[in-house]
């Protein structure tokens, strides 16, 4: 995370910008010098999940109840010493950090194979230094913190620069975090949580200002340094070459450093040579091989500058430009800059007037002073007058284009070339998007139309005209998203394209999202693209099916219930990207997922009556709406009999057993056990909790299970809250250790009253659990039984990527579904291609052999027939 090489160099070899600090001294001097305020600290929470997981045991699922024991002490030390704090999380992944989120991604799928090696080995939890962070910690750790009435929320894009603004707008005492990045932004101070003694209140504090004095470079000089050195937007290897140069022309290596601590001294101070020589971007265009990557480098500078920031380093533009694909910051020097401003002589009037840079052809352009704005803007010769014009920058190309004066308001507005005409042609403002469109005539009515060009076909298309030609993909621009609100936010933020067209739906999925109150519902709705990290999931062990997949009829619904607009028709639905990791699956595309159609009595309501109504008889259609999405309406009255806390749990378990038909009846007494003993346990009794020896399988089940109470909070937030969110929070329902007890007592053969510890009430209400899940599966043509009543098959290993490993989704009544992995073999080519290829719907660019869904067992002559069998049916 952050800048390549700055921790380690700030670590070794400028280790005075680290300052030993304490928080309950630095709060009360911020009370001296804000009489009436309160010391508020912003915390980048993702960057303090591992440092808050503080149980010994992280394998077999999560210490839930430990875990939150542990953020109730870390909330109660700082509320102590009058000191607030408020947490961000993540709220999705920016498309610049796409590919450095996959490249984590793979890595700990790397490590999650050393992990369950280690555990088939040793029959034992590895030590800390292979610690994984039990899955959902994120998402929990949300409503763990509301639990305890802390403000959470949860960004619009990373959480790093929210963060970061925040602190900078409203006078924070700090931010507390583990990311080097905090020490490019311009903003308040910077705190360790790695170096945080809960105790004490000290830490380390991260200083930017002696990092510049140690570096000779100013403040607004990192952002640059950031983005040469490499980034999460900047890859590593795309200066790798000229950071080698500037190292080769460094006369001031240091012997005490070693090689990447010099390469950051030898680029600091190229950097400083070139902003002595007043020559700032030109030098940067000479020097650096940007290429194609330039609007990359300057998105990369750009995305540290927060609002009302500038930075030296860019080309003035004119005020409220739209370039790229984001609001530009006003970016001209500041004043400790002192640039000095080349002039030259206008021909016509004599006089001297001011140069700039165009970086473009990298020649010196007059400039002159907007009469509206006050500020120079870049001129250049109209070929048809021979007069200077003013020019502005054109938002599809980034290049400078011409203004003409409008006949009707006076006033200069850009022109741009009609590439059918070859002529230059003036520019509108869409008054719904704020963005720039040329006019174009209509031959029809001979007179302008605004026009607006697609990036992917540079066709041009009226505005107004849906630009996806994809019907079943239909895309809206929310009119109500404010453009003053998306510069706010940061430099990524882009006049909002979203999957729905109604506003207000759209407004309250957004406030949810914010306050951390619901789970990836604003992601589906605003950009259609969701992921999920790794899992604590054996990617040898064929026998149970990634959580990517057993979850996924269930997303499949809620996106039909999204973005259906009511009814339950999916026919006009656009596909889902998702990003989920699982075996198999390089993370090269996205899984392009349809929706799936849902029965719900009465039909599908629409969002607004679920979100939104306060009629009688709305929650029950709200649990109506929960159930089909798990495909299980037919399992309310089961449910409704065990009521309130255990309904969601056996929600859940129905489901699992009826997807998955390798979990047996041992697995769910386990299940059921530790659920109901959880109940009456201290946390001091499950710390002190000893296992015999730790199951693959069993934390497996743990980490499948967890997976699946983060997709209740999806499906109860999409469903409009027909649950209590306490129902299936994890310290109410499940603890790894306890499970992991109960899964090998159970496998050992004990009996009922031995899982439930000899406590009749927990037998009788194990009884009345196990019941309900039994008689809802036989309902489900699923009869849970004993796995020493199992054939020889049931042992099969079957490719656990693949999605036969589940039911499929294809859209059909229940009947009409597809078949159970079980049902899986070569007789399987006789079945409907809908049972082989699943919910699955890939990237026209994937390979066959991950395309077709088969069993791993398969050979090449069955592999080739079901290629055939494939062809012949698309």
């Amino acid at each position: 995370m952050g800048v390549r090489g700055l921790q380690g160099f700030v670590g070794s070899s400028c280790p005075h910008i680290c300052t030993v600090v304490n928080f309950k001294d630095l709060a009360e001097q911020h009370r001296s010098r804000h009489p009436g305020g309160t010391p508020t600290i912003v915390v980048d929470a993702m960057c303090c999940l591992r440092y808050w997981y503080t149980p010994d045991s992280w394998i077999c699922g999560g210490q839930w109840r430990e875990y939150f024991s542990a953020l109730r002490e870390f909330v109660k030390t700082f509320t102590a010493v009058g000191i607030k704090l408020i947490f961000f999380f993540d709220g999705m992944v920016e498309q610049n950090k796409r590919d450095e989120w996959v490249k984590r991604r793979l890595k700990n799928n790397r490590e999650i194979a050393r992990i369950f090696h280690y555990i088939k080995s040793n029959k034992e939890q590895p030590g800390r230094n292979m610690f994984f962070i039990p899955s959902g910690l994120a998402v929990f750790t949300r409503f763990a913190l509301k639990t305890l009435g802390q403000e959470t929320r949860c960004s619009l894009q990373e959480a790093d620069y929210e963060v970061a603004s925040y602190g900078l707008q409203n006078d924070c005492l700090g931010i507390l975090g583990e990311d080097t990045d905090y020490l490019i932004y311009d903003t308040c101070p910077y705190f360790s949580i790695s170096e945080l003694c809960l105790d004490s209140l000290d830490t380390v504090m991260l200083c930017r200002e002696k990092l510049c004095q140690s570096l000779g470079l100013g403040l607004s000089d990192l952002p640059l340094l950031a983005c040469l050195l490499g980034n999460d937007v900047i890859p590593e290897g795309m200066f790798e070459s000229f950071r080698y140069k500037c190292l080769s022309s460094y006369t001031s290596v240091r012997e005490n450093f070693d090689k990447k601590g010099n390469i950051i001294l030898a680029v600091a101070d190229h950097i400083a040579k070139v902003r002595r020589l007043h020559q700032g971007e030109k030098k940067l265009e000479e020097i650096l091989p940007l290429g194609t990557n330039k609007a990359l480098f300057y998105k990369g500078v750009a995305s540290y500058l927060l609002p009302g920031q500038r930075s030296p380093w860019f080309f003035q533009k004119p005020e409220g430009v739209i370039t790229l694909d984001k609001p530009v910051v006003s970016m001209i020097s500041g004043p400790e800059s002192h640039w000095e401003v080349p002039m030259c002589t206008d021909p016509e009037s004599k006089q001297e007037v001011p140069m700039c840079t165009d970086p473009e052809s990298g020649r010196d352009v007059p400039v002159c002073t907007d009469p509206e704005s006050g500020r120079d803007v870049p001129v250049c010769t109209d070929p048809e007058s021979g007069r200077d014009v003013p020019v502005c920058t054109d938002p599809a190309s980034g290049r400078d284009v011409p203004m003409c004066t409008d006949p009707e308001s006076g006033q200069d507005v850009p022109m741009c070339t009609d590439p059918e005409s070859g002529r230059d042609v003036p520019v509108c403002t869409d008054p719904e998007s704020g963005q720039e469109i040329s006019l174009s005539s209509d031959p029809e009515f001979k007179q302008e139309v605004p026009m607006c060009m697609r990036s992917e076909s540079k066709q041009k298309l009226p505005v107004g005209t849906n630009p996806e030609f994809n019907p079943e993909a239909p895309m809206f621009t929310n009119p109500e998203i404010k453009q003053e609100d998306t510069i706010n936010t940061g430099p990524e933020m882009k006049q909002q394209v979203t999957m729905v067209s109604d506003p207000e739906i759209l407004q309250v999925a957004r406030a949810h999202h914010v306050q951390a109150e619901s789970y990836l519902v604003y992601n589906i709705l605003s950009s259609g693209e969701v992921e999920c990290s790794n899992s604590l999931e054996d990617e040898l062990d064929q026998a149970l099916p990634s959580q990517a997949f057993v979850y996924r009829p269930v997303r499949q619904r809620v996106y039909s219930l999204l973005l259906g607009g009511g009814g339950g028709d999916t026919s006009a639905c656009p596909t889902v990207k998702e990003w989920f990791v699982y075996s198999g699956n390089p993370l090269r595309h996205p899984d392009l997922v349809r929706p799936l159609q849902m029965n719900i009595p009465g039909g599908t309501p629409s969002l607004k009556l679920l979100w939104l109504s306060q009629e009688p008889g709305v929650q029950a259609r709200r649990l109506d709406t929960l159930l089909a999405c798990f495909d299980l309406s037919s399992s309310r009255e089961e449910l409704q009999a065990v009521g309130s806390p255990f309904e969601a749990l056996c929600c859940l378990l129905i489901y699992l057993f009826v997807q998955v038909d390798t979990l047996c009846l041992e697995d769910l007494h386990a299940f059921i056990a530790q659920a109901l003993c959880l109940q009456g346990k201290p946390t001091v009794q499950l710390v002190d909790l000893e296992l015999d020896h730790v199951d693959p399988r069993a934390v497996q089940l743990g980490s499948l299970l967890v997976r699946g109470l983060t997709t209740l909070v999806l499906v109860n937030s999409a469903c409009g809250f027909p649950w209590k969110t306490a129902d299936f929070m994890p310290w109410n329902l499940f603890d790894g250790k306890l499970f992991h007890q109960k899964y090998l007592q159970s496998e050992k053969g004990c009996t009922v009253e031995v899982l439930v510890e000899q406590n009749r009430s927990r037998l009788t209400k194990f009884q009345a659990l196990k019941s309900a899940v039994c008689r809802a599966c036989v309902k489900e043509n699923r009869p849970i039984s004993s796995r020493r009543h199992w054939r020889p098959h049931h042992s099969g290993r079957w490719g656990r990527q693949e999605s036969s490993s589940h039911r499929t989704s294809s859209g059909h009544s229940r009947s009409g579904q597809g078949q159970h992995w079980r049902d899986q073999g070569p007789d399987a080519l006789k079945r409907p291609i809908s049972r082989l290829l699943g919910p699955r719907v890939e990237h026209a660019d994937f390979p066959l052999c991950r395309l077709l869904s088969v069993p791993a067992v398969w050979g090449p002559s069955q592999t080739q027939k079901a290629s055939s069998f494939l062809m012949t049916q698309t």
